[in-house]
């Protein structure tokens, strides 16, 4: 069955739109950090923003503190634990992150259920092949069969590997029990449309809407 809503190869998101979409988040933490962060803890100000803000007054003064505190003989670390270089560092870690979560998942469909309207989408997987999974509605919930349809030596074996009733999302890993197409059918009972989006990563070959 056709279905108007099915998103086409170049709807979903490309790598250069993931790195896209990587760097301005990069470039949006890195403003935070220069422009707030280090003039409100550490009174470093090299826009002149902070100062304009009054946040360089009140890294000043936790400057200030810090170092009595370290004329005093106690810990730096009590008062400043992590310091301008550290605190960068997490920064850093952040933007690895972030990198990472927009290339976790190898593949992103979304599709939109009409109520009544059921939708089936497929990994072709080989025997024992692993992939990873996460699905989710933008509202309401759905109807879902996780199941699997054998083919090649393997035609006409079946299985259904978890189901629900009234679910908004789901996540987990699906081990294929045979060679075939391994994946999900959603169906909205529900009086308003629903979109659903699955992201999936793992050993499978391919990734197709049925129906």
């Amino acid at each position: 069955m056709y279905n108007e809503n099915r998103p086409e190869n170049h709807e979903l998101p490309s790598s250069a739109k993931l790195l896209k979409s990587t760097l301005l988040a990069v470039a949006a933490a890195a403003l935070i950090l220069v422009t707030i962060v280090l003039p409100a803890e550490y009174n470093i100000d090299p826009t002149g923003i902070g100062n304009a803000l009054g946040l360089a007054e009140m890294g000043e003064i936790k400057t200030q503190l810090a170092e009595e505190a370290l004329e005093d003989h106690e810990p730096q670390s009590r008062l400043n634990p992590t310091g301008p270089v550290h605190l960068i560092n997490q920064f850093l870690g952040i933007f690895i992150a972030t990198a990472h979560a927009e290339e976790h998942w190898t593949d992103e469909m979304s599709i939109s259920l009409s109520r009544g309207e059921g939708i089936e989408i497929k990994l072709t997987m080989e025997k024992d092949a692993i992939a990873e999974f996460s699905w989710s509605t933008d509202q309401g919930v759905v109807n879902y069969d996780l199941h699997g349809d054998g083919k090649g030596e393997d035609k006409g074996q079946s299985i259904s590997y978890k189901k629900g009733r009234g679910v908004a999302g789901d996540e987990g890993t699906l081990t294929a029990a045979f060679t075939g197409n391994h994946g999900w059918f959603w169906r909205n009972r529900g009086k308003e449309p629903v979109m659903v989006t699955v992201r999936v990563r793992g050993d499978y070959t391919a990734i197709k809407q049925l129906n």
